[in-house]
């Protein structure tokens, strides 16, 4: 019946045996995975490597550490090419080796379980994350007393042994862990989730006298907002007494010998890099016609009044770029990446361009695809950015790629892996059906 099709299952009897027969064909293939992350660390451990000195590279290929104390160290660009096998980032990929690494070499019970379909992956890997920076004892406390209940007790039982294990073999640690839990207070501001009309959340645990003190500052500067003539409700003027209030603060070194009647704000210094369509430029405040902006930095939309909002504070200073034309063509008789070249590369990708990866284009390397070494030019179909992990390994591993188009690359890994990475994503080429 796992071989089936749901079609197939002609009453509930069939389709509850399917059900379970798939579960199991699931485990097993997640055991399998995590035991083929065992077996690839291995081939890749520095000890290994060193045997096969041609294979690895010191001094271009740094010796990663991806689990706890005493388990093997791998190489770092190994950690690339698995994560493109599971179709992972290059972070996500690492901490899967890691898991599958603790469990091998430091939790062998538990990992027997794994591998006997005894306890899923899941949680295995939840207890993997917490033990991870236990000293080896400590890890071999949490295998003796959890493999035989793992399965069935809680995940708060879990940590309580996990605790245990911290406490008995790293006091220290365990001290400095209740510390930082006792001071809990934090102050986040949420700016990478903004919403369409351009706000974002703000949330914190504070010091009581800290509270009231800016509770104090806010509710007072709110009450002068309105008595200037802010008509708004009070709580959009007490948000807008908290932007206030950091302005002023940040200029009170600036202008102390002035009068406070004339104390200057200083200007907002967050940068944000904002994308305007014609349309959008040219439309009036509260037209029918909704325009957008796109927001580099947030990777978000917000409307086109948001915009002019921002524009218009007279603490806002706004400089505007030129319309680079992204079908046009650059080259450049030098090795080094001029600012247009470099800019048309940021608008056109958006982020590195390697298997998964979305760190922004703006904060990446300028990779010549064809080396400049070997005659390979300074434009903009050999120009293409990397982070500079990724343009480590591209440049000392055998990773490889081509510009098929401006937004389209194909690569491929050190074993073969075909990928073709566009504005849509990461697809493996090599899996694909006919």
């Amino acid at each position: 019946m796992a071989n089936g099709e749901v079609h197939d299952c002609d009453d509930a009897a069939a389709l509850l045996a399917f059900v379970r027969a798939e579960r199991l064909t699931e485990a097993r293939a997640a055991a399998n995975l995590l035991a083929s992350a065992v077996a690839w660390a291995g081939m890749h451990s520095t000890e290994a490597l060193h045997e096969a000195a041609a294979i690895w590279m010191p001094g271009h290929e740094e010796e990663m550490s991806i689990a706890g104390p005493g388990a093997p160290l791998v190489s770092e660009f190994s950690v690339l090419e698995f994560a493109a096998a599971l179709g992972l980032s290059t972070d996500a990929g690492r901490i899967y080796l890691g898991d599958a690494v603790e469990l091998a070499h430091r939790l062998p019970n538990l990992y027997g379980r794994v591998q006997a379909l005894d306890l899923p992956v899941w949680k295995a890997r939840r207890i993997a994350k917490a033990t991870s920076d236990l000293p080896m004892e400590g890890a071999a406390y949490v295998d003796a007393h959890l493999h035989v209940v793992a399965h069935k007790v809680s995940i708060a039982q879990l940590d309580r042994t996990v605790e245990e294990a911290r406490v008995t073999y790293d006091p220290a640690e365990a001290r400095a862990r209740r510390e930082a839990a006792f001071e809990k207070r934090h102050f986040d501001i949420d700016s990478q989730q903004v919403s369409f009309d351009g706000t974002v959340d703000v949330h914190g645990t504070l010091d009581l006298a800290d509270a009231l003190d800016l509770e104090d500052a806010v509710a007072r500067r709110a009450r002068e907002l309105g008595a200037l003539g802010l008509d708004v409700p009070v709580d959009i003027r007490r948000s807008i007494a908290v932007g206030d209030l950091a302005r002023r603060q940040l200029s009170l070194e600036l202008n102390a010998g002035e009068p406070e009647g004339l104390q200057r704000k200083r200007p907002r210094q967050v940068v944000l890099h904002v994308h305007l369509s014609d349309a959008a430029l040219g439309a009036t405040t509260g037209s029918d016609d909704l325009q957008l902006a796109r927001v580099e930095e947030t990777r978000s939309f917000v409307s086109a009044d948001q915009v002019r909002s921002w524009c218009a504070n007279p603490d806002t200073q706004v400089v505007i770029k030129p319309v680079i034309d992204l079908d046009g063509h650059v080259h450049v008789d030098a090795y080094e990446t001029p600012d247009r070249l470099r800019e048309r590369q940021v608008l056109l990708q958006h982020a590195c361009v390697f298997p998964w990866c979305r760190k922004p284009a703006r904060r990446c390397d300028c990779d010549h695809i064809d080396p400049a070494a070997r005659g390979g030019p300074t434009c903009d179909c050999n120009i293409a950015p990397l982070c500079r992990r990724h343009h480590r390994a591209k440049t000392h591993t055998r990773w490889r790629y081509d510009k098929l188009d401006d937004t389209t690359f194909v690569w491929r890994s050190p074993n073969g892996l075909l990928m073709k990475r566009d504005h849509a994503g990461t697809i493996p080429l090599d899996t694909l059906q006919p």
